[in-house]
C-alpha cells in the first residue's frame, strides 16, 4: 500500500492531531491508515524527537522523508536551521502550523518570507486541525504519487538503522525502503561489507507481506547473512548480474566513494566558507559520514571520507552537508561525483 513519509519539526502533540504515535525511540513516527476507493494509503510522520540538540536525527528523518510538517513556535535561529535543513535535503512541499509558545504572537507574513528566502516557497501555510492536516497530506500523496511509484521501480536500496537476532527467526535488519522493490526469497547484499544473505522473510507495519516498496518500513529476516556484516551504515541492496547466457544484467545499485568531488550549493542563511582543512558532514539515504576537505575552490570541494559514502549509481538524492561548530549547522546540498 502506499505510504508518504513526513519528516516533522514539532511538538508531539501537534503530530497526534494528525496520526497514531507507533515507535518512540530517538526518531518518534505517527502513523495514519486511510482506506478508500483505490485501496489503503498510510501516511507515516517521523519526528526527530532531540532536534535541535541533535542534529542526525533530523537529518535522519529528511533522508527517509518526501515532504515535510514545521511547526512554527517562533521566528529564531532554530527554525532558520530547520529550514535549510528541509531545502537541502530537497523537500520542496509541506505545510507550515503556526503556534507560538506560551501564548505568544507570530507575524505570519514574517514567516512566510523565511520560508521563501529558504527555497521552500511552495510549502503552505495550514490551520492547527488534524483532520484537516490530514487531507492536506493527503492531497500532496495524490501530486506525488507518479513520483512515489517510479521510485518503486528504482535499483533496491534500504539502509540498516536496526538489527538483531530474535529467537526462532535469526537476523533480522530494519530500514526504510529508499528506492526499489525487495521480495520474500531474493537474494541480497550487504553492504559495504560485500557479505550476502536472502530475504527469509518481510514484515511492514507488523504485518507479514510477500514484498516491500519505496516507503515501507521493513523488517527483514535474513538467511545465510552474518551479523559482522551490519552495522549503522550497512545498506542492503540486490546483488549486481551479469549473465551472458540468458542475457541478464544488473548494474550495482551503489558505487562507494572513499573521495569524492563535491558541487556544493551553499544555504541561504549560511556565511561560512569551506576551506582545505576543514571537517564536514555528509548525510545522505540514512548515511553520516565525517568527510576533511583536501581542496576547495570556491563551492567545488575534494572531500576524503573516513569510511566510504555509498551514493546511488541511479538518481542519487540531493545530499545535505553539515559542520556541527557552525551556526546554522546546515552548509547546504552536494552533488557527488567518485574520485579514484
Amino acid at each position: 500500500m502506499p505510504v508518504l513519509n513526513i519528516a516533522a519539526v514539532a511538538t508531539d502533540d501537534l503530530a497526534r492531531l494528525i496520526a497514531k504515535p507507533s515507535d518512540q525511540r530517538d526518531v518518534h513516527t505517527y502513523v495514519h491508515k486511510e482506506s478508500g476507493d483505490g485501496g489503503a494509503r498510510i501516511l507515516s510522520i517521523i519526528r526527530p524527537a532531540k532536534y535541535p540538540e541533535r542534529l542526525r536525527p533530523l537529518l535522519n528523518a529528511l533522508s527517509a522523508a518526501r515532504v515535510g510538517l514545521i511547526e512554527v513556535e517562533a521566528v529564531d535561529a532554530t527554525l532558520g536551521e530547520a529550514l535549510v535543513a528541509f531545502a537541502s535535503a530537497g523537500i520542496e512541499r509541506g505545510l507550515a502550523v503556526i503556534r507560538p509558545k506560551d501564548g505568544g504572537w507570530i507575524d505570519e507574513d514574517q514567516a512566510k518570507g523565511l520560508f521563501q528566502q529558504a527555497g521552500l516557497g511552495a510549502w503552505t501555510f495550514e490551520a492547527e486541525d488534524g483532520p484537516h492536516l490530514r487531507e492536506r497530506f493527503y492531497a500532496l500523496m495524490d501530486d506525488l504519487s507518479e513520483e512515489l511509484a517510479e521510485a518503486s521501480t528504482q535499483p533496491l536500496v534500504i539502509p540498516v538503522d536496526q538489527h538483531f537476532n530474535v529467537r526462532g527467526i535469526g537476523l533480522v535488519a530494519i530500514g526504510y525502503v529508499q528506492a526499489g522493490t525487495v521480495n520474500q526469497h531474493d537474494e541480497l547484499l550487504l553492504l559495504p561489507a560485500e557479505g550476502g544473505g536472502t530475504a527469509k522473510s518481510l514484515q511492514v507495519m507488523d504485518d507479514d507481506v510477500p514484498t516491500a516498496t519505496a516507503g515501507d518500513r521493513v523488517g527483514l529476516a535474513l538467511r545465510n547473512a552474518q551479523e559482522a556484516h551490519l552495522s549503522g551504515g550497512t545498506v542492503i541492496v540486490h546483488p549486481p548480474l551479469d549473465d551472458p547466457r540468458t542475457g541478464t544484467h544488473r548494474a550495482p545499485a551503489m558505487h562507494p566513494h572513499a573521495q569524492s568531488k563535491v558541487h556544493l550549493t551553499p544555504s541561504p542563511f549560511q556565511r561560512r566558507t569551506l576551506q582545505t582543512g576543514d571537517v564536514i558532514h555528509l548525510s545522505v539515504d540514512l548515511q553520516f559520514i565525517v568527510g576533511r576537505v583536501t581542496a576547495a575552490e570556491g563551492n567545488v570541494l575534494t572531500v576524503e571520507w573516513d569510511h566510504p559514502a555509498l551514493i546511488r549509481a541511479h538518481a542519487p538524492p540531493q545530499a545535505v552537508i553539515a559542520q556541527l561548530d557552525s551556526k546554522p549547522r546546515i552548509i547546504g546540498s552536494g552533488r557527488l561525483e567518485q574520485q579514484a
